[in-house]
């Protein structure tokens, strides 16, 4: 992050005001403003449409093509629709990214996948081929490259429940599409995951302990890096752009092989 106020996009997907996670998003963003610029997406509260639509694809509206080459043509002659400028531009010039949502159905909710979709754009989150490496512009080194991102969600069920061997799946591997799919395809560098558990079951005092550690951990967030960061894809490990070397981590074929083990 640079030297002077870093700049701070916080994006929240969840629908009622006097919610647990409504609390953390008013405590975070609070403690961050003391020393950054903070600007808010409340997807839920500013009724941001998900759904991706001809608008988006430029015009003349119904034209045939490909959906992201479309995309790409309407960034490039400025003709996105106009909420989603707008929340370019918040992300344009966001040194860190705060994504914050509850777990539904072991994902996102969906509006904020839907921002995804019509935010992230060909030409304006990932583009072509980088000609001095042959490789797309892309996990690494993508056109938003140079920002971190904080993923806060908070999950219905316990530590052990969505935990490296819980039956609902690893947490981190249920959040690989966002975090490496979607963060880390566009450049963006995902810090380690901040999770509530039990976040249905708090009561007050969990809640006050839970809006305490998040404030904490905000409080240093600015030198904050990743304790296993991805692997990029102009670093050799993968053949061609399909898959890791042969040679690294041989017989492993979890997601956890994707990521540069620091000692």
């Amino acid at each position: 992050m640079s030297a002077s106020r870093p700049t701070v996009h916080w994006i929240y997907a969840h629908p009622q005001e006097n919610s647990f996670n409504a609390r953390l998003f008013r405590d975070g963003v609070d403690a961050l403003s003391r020393d950054h610029d903070v600007e808010t997406t409340d997807l839920y509260r500013q009724r941001f449409d998900p759904v991706l639509a001809a608008p988006d694809l430029g015009y003349p509206q119904g034209r045939d093509g490909n959906v992201v080459d479309l995309m790409g043509e309407a960034h490039a002659e400025g003709r996105v629709p106009s909420d989603v400028s707008e929340e370019q531009r918040k992300l344009q010039a966001a040194d860190l990214v705060v994504l914050q949502f509850p777990l539904w159905w072991y994902g996102p909710p969906a509006i904020l996948k839907g921002w995804f979709d019509r935010v992230l754009t060909n030409g304006f989150a990932y583009g072509p081929v980088d000609p001095s490496t042959g490789l797309p512009l892309r996990y690494g080194d993508g056109l938003l490259a140079g920002r971190r991102a904080l993923v806060i969600v908070t999950a219905g069920e316990d530590e052990r429940s969505i935990g490296e061997r819980g039956v609902s799946g690893d947490l981190d591997s249920l959040l690989f599409p966002l975090t490496h799919g979607t963060l880390w395809y566009t450049g963006i560098e995902p810090l380690d995951l901040h999770v509530v558990h039990d976040a249905d079951g708090l009561e007050s005092a969990g809640v006050d302990h839970e809006s305490v550690r998040l404030v904490e951990r905000l409080s240093g967030i600015r030198d904050e890096s990743p304790s296993s960061p991805f692997r990029r894809l102009r670093d050799g490990e993968y053949h061609g752009t399909r898959a890791l070397r042969a040679d690294l981590l041989p017989g492993r074929t979890d997601l956890g092989i994707h990521r540069v083990t620091i000692d």
